[in-house]
């Protein structure tokens, strides 16, 4: 009888939590590979979690990502008027690459136990911190000549300027990007913010291995508009300090 009673008693430790009478097994921590798509383009990162309560998980999250212009879009199979040749595949307009570093704290907190006997556990998920952007120059290979009015061509790799500003945005002359490393050497760095929540969908809460998927929205701003695109003068494309994104996150990891 004593030994009955000595083994239905349960002893946790400050801080610990119990979840589920049957299987007797506390996750205090959870390691997450976040994988996000947005509508101004995608982010992959790493989440890493303290599981303070069944209801209540407190994380940081860090991500590495690229943001775009809306009025971004890839042009291929274009015919050059300058030497007569299909260009090789370039966005029109574009003067720099937008990448992000995120760095942020955040909650995830569940509607109900559900979750407890394996099934689907619905909740939010919020989160907020600083960004640092990395512009990086949009390299473009354009056709130029050695003499006025000659038709021996040559190619020269050329970022947007104020000097070449007619040629960059003249479609005849673009022969095509230039390779991602042209111009990682000229980054330059913009702080901002971010902020996101979400709708939290977990597969299973408190198992070990982590399945779940969010679909919020998330705002990235910055202190001066980001030169994505080359700004034309009716005002048909503009640059913005701000970015508002629908996103979709697909997050797999392990607790323990």
């Amino acid at each position: 009888m004593l030994a009955v009673v000595a083994d239905a008693q349960q002893y946790l430790n400050s801080g610990e939590n119990y979840y589920d009478d049957r299987a007797g097994i506390v996750y205090n921590k959870e390691l997450t590979i976040d994988l996000k798509f947005h509508t101004h383009g995608f982010a992959i990162g790493t989440q890493i979690g303290t599981i303070n309560t069944y209801y209540l998980t407190r994380f940081l999250n860090f991500e590495i990502g690229e943001l775009k212009h809306i009025k971004e879009y890839r042009q291929s199979d274009f015919q050059t008027a300058a030497a007569g040749k299909v260009s090789r595949a370039f966005i029109f307009g574009k003067q720099n690459s937008f990448f992000v570093l995120r760095g942020g704290v955040g909650e995830k907190r569940y509607f109900s136990e559900k979750a407890k006997h394996k099934g689907l556990a619905i909740g939010i998920s919020y989160e907020a911190g600083p960004s640092l952007g990395l512009l990086k120059p949009y390299y473009l290979e354009l056709y130029r000549t050695l003499d006025p009015g000659s038709n021996n061509y040559f190619i020269r790799s050329e970022r947007y300027t104020q000097e070449n500003a007619a040629d960059f945005t003249n479609l005849g002359l673009i022969y095509g990007s230039s390779g991602f490393s042209k111009g990682l050497d000229e980054l330059k760095i913009l702080p901002g913010g971010h902020a996101k929540m979400a709708l939290h969908f977990d597969w299973g809460a408190f198992d070990e291995f982590v399945k779940a998927m969010e679909a919020g929205v998330m705002v990235d701003f910055y202190f001066k508009k980001v030169p994505i695109m080359v700004e034309t003068a009716n005002g048909d494309i503009e640059n913005s300090p701000l970015f508002i994104n629908l996103f979709i996150n697909v997050q797999l990891g392990k607790r323990w």
